[in-house]
């Protein structure tokens, strides 16, 4: 939680001021019992009238000044707090954005919302409190003991006693729940990764009638979850009761040593007032500080869960080079394996091939043959663990990350748009793109009949996650956003399982006929949309059987021959009936 604080330079004048103007209150608060000490033992006693009221007129004023004081405390702590807490936000968003697939891998999505949200908002509420009342409570109740003991020592014997028991209780508390919230944090993650698995599958668990089993696996999550939570707010609750008793126990002691003081006429009715009124003022702050504590509590756990995330490295160190070397193939794999980190064995192993500029590359294989892992060896999501992944003659690791993502144009398997517009969408391609770029784009991907037909056309919504349009349409316009940046490298992978044949073939042609020719690298289930492939890779449980044209593939792969007539039979069957 300490190495957070590093976001906290620039605010060291206002983080400061906060407490200024609290220390400044509670200094106000302090002289109130002495002012009514005087009230009573002097303009009641004496029938002061005119004391009286000139005291009355200081209480009011201190009041108000005290207000004062108070709403500028609140100002600067909340403004601290939430533009301190913004910061660790933008960081740890950027730093997350700078990991690897792998790194995002080991944490996983659940654990990473959890602390961009749940945890840093925990952070906020706790830098604001601490701002506001760690220096006050301690102030006030110390303050309180010196200022009794400036009224009564004898009375005052009562606090000496009671503040060290009191700070025992809170402190012994928070030790003891500080790592039980670490705990409900983690829980809260399980509870949240099984509540997103559940919504994205919704339709899966309804159509397999898996509700109640789901369901189930949910409940025990959640009960254990509150389990944990329910311990800690047991131990946390016992902090108000016992510290509610410790202070009215003292102050009834005080109230009797103060009787039998003022009947033998050693003090003053104001003095036990004043007492009275100062052991009251340490009751509030130690059950505010209380509630501090706690709240303090929640925030360090959730403060040092985010700062972990901080201190993941990026196993990915980003290269240098920005240009290729031209004339040198433009995709090349050098006996590239590699293996997803925990995993038992290798996902591909021992991959070999080049493409040339302007050539087109088919991968073909069964479902979990590792089609989508070579892609993103080639975008350098993940490293290789063996071999050697080279893009026009240098090798990924060496390229700037930046360069290399431009020089690529990406379509992942599962089609993602985000909220906005379509031509929002469009731009994250190039930003600088006209709308011509993107109707090029559009007609290109065979996605401008459907745009046209919009009112809005390129201003056309865009719920969260292209909801509002069909798996065809939502890989088309993705593909498009993938042309608008003019890629030399096109990465199409499965990313027409949603078109028809007809679609398919009109896109094919369209992007074959591009004038800036990039590469392409195209994953696919159906051989006819690989059969125009200047070579086709097949993988076999990533292990690669064959690399070829799809004539030569025929005649000298039986897996390629095997799936060609899969799904030439089934193309037939399905026409005859």
């Amino acid at each position: 939680m300490r190495k957070l604080l590093r976001f906290m330079k620039g605010y060291r004048g206002r983080a400061l001021a906060a407490p200024l103007f609290k220390l400044l209150e509670a200094s106000m608060e302090l002289c109130v019992p002495l002012i009514v000490r005087a009230i009573i033992d002097r303009g009641i006693h004496d029938n002061d009238r005119p004391f009286i009221v000139k005291m009355t007129l200081l209480l009011i004023l201190f009041g108000v000044v005290g207000y004062g004081f108070a709403l500028c405390a609140q100002y600067f702590a909340a403004k601290v707090a939430t533009e301190f807490t913004g910061r660790v936000r933008y960081a740890l968003f950027d730093h997350i954005q700078s990991l690897s697939y792998a790194d995002t891998d080991k944490l996983g999505t659940a654990t990473l919302i959890t602390r961009m949200t749940s945890d840093t908002n925990q952070v906020q509420s706790g830098v604001n409190l601490f701002l506001r009342l760690l220096l006050r409570s301690p102030f006030i109740v110390f303050g309180a003991l010196i200022m009794a003991f400036s009224v009564d020592v004898q009375g005052a014997l009562v606090f000496a006693v009671i503040i060290p028991l009191l700070c025992l209780v809170v402190f012994g508390i928070m030790l003891i729940t500080i790592p039980l919230y670490k705990k409900v944090q983690t829980r809260l993650d399980a509870v949240l990764s099984k509540t997103r698995e559940h919504l994205a599958g919704v339709r899966v668990l309804r159509a397999f009638c898996k509700e109640k089993e789901e369901n189930e696996k949910f409940r025990s999550r959640h009960e254990a979850l509150t389990k944990e939570q329910l311990l800690v707010g047991r131990i946390s609750a016992l902090m108000n009761p016992i510290t509610y008793v410790m202070i009215n126990l003292a102050l009834l002691v005080l109230i009797y040593v103060g009787a039998l003081r003022v009947d033998q006429g050693l003090l003053t009715q104001g003095s036990v007032i004043a007492l009275y009124n100062y052991m009251s003022q340490i009751l509030v702050e130690l059950i505010k500080m209380a509630n501090l504590i706690i709240t303090l509590t929640k925030s360090i756990a959730c403060g040092n869960r985010v700062q972990s995330v901080f201190e993941i490295p990026n196993s990915m160190a980003d290269g240098t080079v920005t240009e290729g070397i031209e004339g040198a193939p433009a995709v090349e794999f050098r006996n590239v394996s590699f293996r997803y980190a925990g995993a038992a064995a290798e996902t591909v192993s021992n991959i070999s091939f080049k493409l040339m500029p302007g050539e087109s590359l088919g991968i073909i294989g069964g479902t979990g043959s590792g089609k989508s892992t070579v892609v993103s060896l080639l975008s350098r999501y993940y490293d290789a663990t063996e071999g050697e992944v080279l893009i026009d003659g240098v090798p990924v690791k060496d390229w700037r990350l930046t360069s290399l993502r431009h020089r690529i144009g990406d379509v992942p398997q599962k089609a993602v748009l985000f909220s906005g517009t379509v031509r929002d969408n469009l731009l994250w391609g190039d930003k600088n793109a006209t709308d011509e770029d993107l109707r090029n784009a559009l007609r290109t991907a065979q996605a401008e009949s459907f745009i046209n037909e919009k009112p809005e056309g390129l201003l056309a919504p865009v719920t969260a996650g292209g909801t509002n349009f069909s798996g065809g349409q939502r890989q088309r316009l993705t593909i498009a956003r993938a042309l608008v940046g003019s890629p030399s490298i096109l990465i199409l992978d499965d990313s027409a399982s949603a078109l028809d044949y007809a679609t398919d073939a009109s896109l094919r042609k369209a992007i074959a006929d591009i004038p800036n020719h990039p590469s392409r690298v195209i994953v696919s289930q159906r051989t006819v949309s690989i059969a125009d492939c200047t070579q086709i890779l097949v993988l076999d449980d990533g292990v690669p059987v064959g690399l070829g044209t799809h004539e030569e593939l025929l005649k000298t792969c039986e897996e390629y021959r095997e799936i060609y007539r899969s799904q030439n039979d089934d193309s037939e069957n399905g026409g005859a009936a």
